[in-house]
């Protein structure tokens, strides 16, 4: 059998919420790809799946759990080459409900905690177990999966926002200190994307309230605000994470991608 061009036959990845949204299809691509994907979530049943992938159960907030699954991983394949580093949570909220019409909607600690626990301390913990396993391979990629919110800001998402700006943080960082070990630490940064199971009724009045539009008035004429006119696709985040996966992109490190039609502040 001739290779695929991504080259990822019999690599082992790792993908942290890889059950549902965009983590699923992260792991269809690199599946395709002739990957072992371990799905890491809080939502599976650990064991072996029908469509090739192995899920294990993980919380990764906690640091035993995330070292247990990263165990785990390298005991029943051998090694990690590959960790994407998805799982992630976004809770709209104002920093001031100035309307004081729903106080829920303003920041508290109890959801900024929880925010910065996933999105900041999630990869970080997954980060360090794989990485003590790619050093001694002297070889490996990890993925953060960041946000344009990140790069831009974003209205009534100022949380999400400065986390996945630490993750930003995270990936020039860890480029930084792992190169010598010939790991590559890259970010991929999506912007508008099409809509998910994870998009719920109960996310979206919460966006509308912090952005002072009714549920009906979230959908925008994306010809205005996004340069090629459209929402982005969960297939073209899937293979751009396969690329930078692969050893095709073996000179691409301590950077974040923006994959975002071109849209930013502007």
């Amino acid at each position: 059998m001739n290779e695929s061009w991504p080259q990822l036959e019999n690599k082992v990845a790792i993908v942290t919420g890889g059950a549902s949204g965009i983590g699923s299809k992260i792991t269809a691509h690199l599946v395709k790809n002739g990957t072992k994907v371990i799905v890491s979530d809080l939502n599976v049943i650990t064991g072996e799946q029908t469509d090739g992938t192995y899920h294990i159960q993980c919380d990764v907030t906690n640091k035993e759990s995330v070292e247990h699954m990263v165990t785990k991983a390298t005991e029943l394949f051998g090694t990690i080459d590959i960790l994407v580093n998805n799982a992630g949570v976004n809770l709209p909220r104002l920093l001031v409900d100035f309307r004081g019409e729903k106080p829920e909607y303003e920041l508290s600690e109890k959801d900024f905690d929880f925010m910065v626990a996933v999105n900041q301390k999630g990869p970080y913990l997954c980060a360090q177990a794989v990485a003590r396993v790619m050093v001694k391979n002297n070889k490996g990629v990890i993925i953060n999966i960041s946000s344009e919110a990140g790069m831009e800001g974003s209205s009534g998402q100022s949380v999400y926002s400065a986390t996945k700006g630490a993750v930003n943080g995270f990936t020039r960082s860890w480029a930084k200190e792992l190169g010598k070990f010939n790991i590559r630490v890259v970010g991929v940064a999506p912007g508008i994307n099409e809509q998910t199971g994870l998009t719920t009724d109960a996310y979206n009045e919460a966006l509308a309230y912090t952005r002072g539009v009714t549920v009906e008035g979230l959908g925008s004429d994306y010809s205005k605000t996004i340069p090629l006119g459209r929402p982005g696709k969960l297939d073209e985040i899937g293979e751009l994470v396969t690329y930078l996966a692969s050893d095709r992109s073996s000179y691409i490190t301590g950077t974040t991608v923006n994959i975002s039609g071109g849209k930013s502040r502007g």
